[in-house]
């Protein structure tokens, strides 16, 4: 009797434990594990707001009051050094700012066929052997893209596992008193796994993370349609009965769960591996997942957007990736603005079939979707889900933050996690290029002479500009993505870098100011003349960028007849060949076959993807023969920060 009085109280014990304990884990590489640990070593002191000060100019002026008073944070400095940047290296693979209660709590990401242990199965399965695309059994039958998935069947995720571990690449775990929940991290998207070596290469896109999918599987991946077609979405549908108030007192319908379930599932299926769409525009335009070589690559984001304030809008785009990609409650309040929609109704149709009941909206249940958002939101200090505080402006955006919310951990300065973040990035070099040859030398010539050096140029190979549309002929939907945001912004302006979070009752703020030419390259960029445009991308990293244009439309597999464009690659589970992919992209014939192969498919028309224009073009029709070409390639293959000349 005693040892059952023993065996019960130890059992009891766990069992409270288990409702009692939290921890977390999301796998962090050693250097040893990475292909590419070499860093840039640069000499910054501090960052003011995009502007770089130097070790030694930093020296000087803080022997000056005026020049302490430049380096002090009421004047926007953040202090950059080694402790900034591990911070930042830390937080690259394991901070989520809690996006895993939008995904798993509202979108029910691993709540459907695809669940923790299913994952961790497929991961124990591969004994250490490292992949680049987990294969998962679903664990329920699942049906998107005219499809069904039955139980059991194992499906492609892109999930990166590297040589060694026992954990995905950039997913974070954390149990919390008996729920199991998982956050994306920036790791997820923006470090790969070399398929030959299964090590780490930081910075390199996920090119095979199959985003669309992944979330067409959640319980309630509508929760995303602001990020999809929501011409697409019947509001007239459903039960008449079923409604919410609006801002203004109005009954609004809900469209019915169910069919909007399923039409954001197809929408989102049609996204082709390694792209993701970051807009909240309506439209479903994906656009490829860029590579975080950031260095001299300024301004960031497919059209530029990213181009003021701290890292010369580094900072801009990375909080945007974890605020307004991770959490879609943070545009809620900007829902009418951005998708001519009442925010009562935006979130009414992202929590009617959230995975959490607490955070299930009840048309019968006498709250309105923002009373039970807040009710239930684990960071009640701020606007939205993940931890963050609003700027001043919100709901309203600004060019250092279109959502206006900065994500923020508590008991740490603002945006801190997210400049460490930055002031990492700036450092990754992609793996060095086998040592340049004859044809390398050759291919340097031929770029010069084809003239790819008048917008191609600089150590990052970009002349850091936005390109009209018009000019640059490529696919227009991505270009106007932000239109309607560029019509909801407010001044820049951001809390001093020492501000507390949750922010004190006075924060302190600073204006960004914003040049007459960056003004205008903003305009462009937000599409304020409805057309907008595209930033010249740099070239350094090519050999792991690969498809290729903002779309990521030219894609050429490893056998040129046969793997063409997306259909023919990601579409098929081939991996593009850089140089082959390259080919196409300054090669008219084959540029042709790639876009005719697009163009036939329903996934690249469904998600605005063609591989056109760019047609600049180094072939035989513009004088230049195979060898030169040939070489061309080799040169731009080769480019991976470290100058050779």
């Amino acid at each position: 009797m005693r040892l059952l009085l023993v065996l019960l109280a130890i059992v009891a014990t766990l069992v409270a434990a288990a409702f009692l304990v939290r921890f977390e884990y999301a796998p962090v590489p050693a250097t040893s594990d990475l292909l590419n640990p070499e860093r840039r070593t640069l000499d910054v002191a501090y960052d003011v707001l995009g502007r770089e000060i130097t070790r030694s100019e930093a020296e000087e002026l803080q022997q000056t009051d005026d020049g302490r008073r430049r380096l002090s944070p009421a004047e926007g400095a953040i202090r950059v050094d080694e402790d900034l940047r591990q911070l930042g290296r830390r937080a690259f693979y394991n901070e989520t700012f809690g996006n895993e209660w939008f995904m798993t709590d509202v979108m029910g990401l691993t709540r459907g066929a695809l669940t923790p242990f299913q994952v961790a199965k497929a991961v124990l399965k591969l004994r250490g052997r490292g992949t680049t695309d987990l294969q998962v059994e679903l664990a329920e039958t699942v049906t998107f893209g005219g499809r069904t998935y039955e139980k059991g069947t194992l499906v492609s995720t892109g999930i990166d596992v590297p040589r060694g571990s026992f954990a995905p690449l950039g997913m974070k775990v954390i149990y919390d008193r008996g729920t199991i929940r998982v956050g994306a991290t920036c790791a997820l998207c923006h470090a790969t796994v070399d398929p030959e070596s299964g090590r780490v290469v930081e910075g390199a896109p996920n090119a095979d993370l199959a985003v669309g999918p992944l979330l067409a599987m959640a319980t309630n991946s509508a929760a995303y349609l602001g990020h999809v077609d929501i011409n697409g979405i019947d509001r007239q549908g459903g039960d008449p009965a079923r409604t919410v108030t609006g801002r203004n007192g109005e009954a609004l319908p809900l469209p019915d769960p169910a069919a909007t379930e399923r039409a954001v599932d197809d929408m989102l299926a049609a996204w082709a591996p390694g792209n993701f769409d970051s807009t909240p525009d309506g439209i479903n335009n994906p656009t490829q997942i860029p590579d975080s070589f950031t260095r001299h690559d300024h301004p960031f984001g497919w059209s530029g957007f990213a181009a003021v304030g701290p890292f010369r809008g580094l900072n801009t785009l990375t909080n945007n990736v974890h605020g307004l990609n991770a959490d879609m409650t943070t545009i809620a309040e900007a829902a009418d603005a951005l998708l001519d929609m009442d925010p009562e109704l935006y979130l009414g149709i992202l929590l009617q079939n959230a995975a959490n009941p607490d955070l299930r909206f009840d048309p019968d249940g006498g709250r309105r979707p923002s009373e039970v958002l807040k009710a239930a939101t684990p960071w009640p200090a701020g606007p939205a889900l993940i931890r963050s505080v609003a700027l001043p402006s919100f709901p309203k955006g600004s060019y250092v933050a279109t959502n206006s919310v900065l994500a923020s951990e508590p008991d740490h300065p603002v945006w801190h996690h997210v400049s460490a973040m930055s002031a990492f990035q700036e450092t990754l070099l992609p793996p060095p290029s086998p040592p340049a040859g004859d044809a390398v030398a050759l291919g340097r010539q031929v770029f010069e002479e084809a003239g790819c050096g008048q917008c191609h140029a600089g150590p990052g190979y970009t002349n850091n500009r936005v390109l009209p549309v018009a000019e640059i002929g490529t696919q227009p939907s991505r270009a106007q993505a932000l239109m309607k945001q560029g019509q909801n912004l407010a001044p820049p302006v951001l809390y001093t870098p020492d501000t507390s979070v949750p922010l004190p009752q006075a924060p302190k703020t600073l204006p960004v100011l914003v040049g007459e030419d960056e003004a205008a390259q903003l305009q462009l960029a937000f599409a304020a003349d409805g057309r907008g445009g595209y930033k010249v991308k740099g070239l350094v990293g090519l050999r792991w960028t690969a498809p290729y244009l903002h779309d990521g439309g030219v894609a050429v597999g490893p056998d040129p007849e046969r793997d063409i464009g997306l259909p023919g690659t990601v579409h098929a589970g081939v991996r593009p060949d850089p140089a082959n992919s390259l080919r196409a992209l300054v090669d008219r014939e084959l540029r042709r076959r790639v876009i005719d192969a697009n163009r036939q498919d329903a996934r690249p028309r469904a998600t605005n993807v063609s591989g056109e224009g760019h047609d600049f073009y180094v072939d035989a029709a513009e004088g230049f023969t195979e060898a030169q070409q040939d070489a061309l390639i080799a040169f731009l293959l080769s480019l991976d920060g470290r100058d050779r000349r």
